[in-house]
């Protein structure tokens, strides 16, 4: 039977992971492994700096007081002991379109998972949609998954629209950008203090990207490479290397400069 691990960002007890679980019950056997509490936006980041607790809150359902990258590791190495066959992370509350995948905790747990060699995907609803048509979209993904694989050290980002979607297309990531990002607000003794998050997002375009594909009613489905090497600026930048190595090799033949001295101080005189 396959294993398969679901995890996502906005912890154990979300109406989102509960659906997504119940909607991937035909494909194999689900273990749930997700964070105590919400830990959006915390991108893929690893806890160091304190031990992490495992708790088995029901059969197959364990909750981990850490992040989602945290919990795909302690599903593979304390859980499974070994790999599942497909990490599923969401369904997240909230699209997770264009630069949003760098702050998603959803896209992390897909990542960790990628890294570990499982096939990995990511799923979001966009606000106000329904969790239970999420988890249909992710079960027939999650099966073409299973039959067909993955491209090595690939992921796949989905966004469900909110309303019933029309199909699935294949989409890039978009560009967008927050331009009031901050927020300012006064406490009640009227010192400033911030929020991150506020303001309307613009899109560069939406021409063949996930926003476009959700923003006309299909779902988007974005394959995501762990490789960040952009391979055409390496062609850009190609004669760089020679140029600098020049310039440093001439840096490093110079004499270190020395500390300038530091003048003596007089002693008071005693009187």
């Amino acid at each position: 039977m396959r294993r398969i691990l679901v995890t996502n960002d906005d912890g154990y007890r979300s109406d989102g992971l509960t659906a997504l679980a119940e909607a991937l019950q035909p494909l194999g056997e689900v273990t749930i492994v997700a964070p105590v509490t919400e830990a959006s936006a915390i991108g893929h980041a690893l806890t160091l700096r304190h031990p992490l607790r495992l708790e088995r809150i029901a059969d197959r359902l364990f909750a981990v007081d850490g992040t989602p990258t945290d919990c795909v590791n302690i599903a593979v190495t304390q859980v499974f002991k070994g790999l599942p066959d497909l990490v599923v992370s969401g369904i997240n509350k909230g699209w997770n379109l264009g630069d949003d995948v760098t702050y998603s905790g959803t896209i992390a747990a897909a990542m960790e998972g990628t890294i570990l060699g499982v096939p990995s995907i990511a799923v979001s609803l966009v606000d106000g949609g329904d969790f239970d048509v999420a988890g249909r979209v992710a079960r027939l993904i999650a099966m073409r998954v299973l039959v067909s694989g993955l491209p090595p050290r690939t992921l796949l980002n989905v966004n469900v629209p909110a309303q019933p979607p029309l199909g699935i297309r294949l989409a890039r990531l978009g560009n967008r950008v927050y331009l009031d990002k901050i927020v300012e607000q006064a406490d009640p003794r009227g010192r400033s203090h911030y929020w991150i998050g506020g303001g309307d997002p613009q899109w560069d375009s939406l021409e063949g990207t996930d926003m476009g594909a959700v923003h006309e009613g299909f779902v988007s489905l974005t394959p995501l490479h762990l490789d960040l090497t952009n391979h055409r600026a390496m062609m850009q930048l190609d004669d760089w290397p020679a140029g600098l190595t020049a310039q440093l090799r001439g840096e490093t033949a110079r004499p270190p400069r020395r500390a300038a001295a530091t003048p003596p101080t007089r002693k008071p005189r005693r009187g």
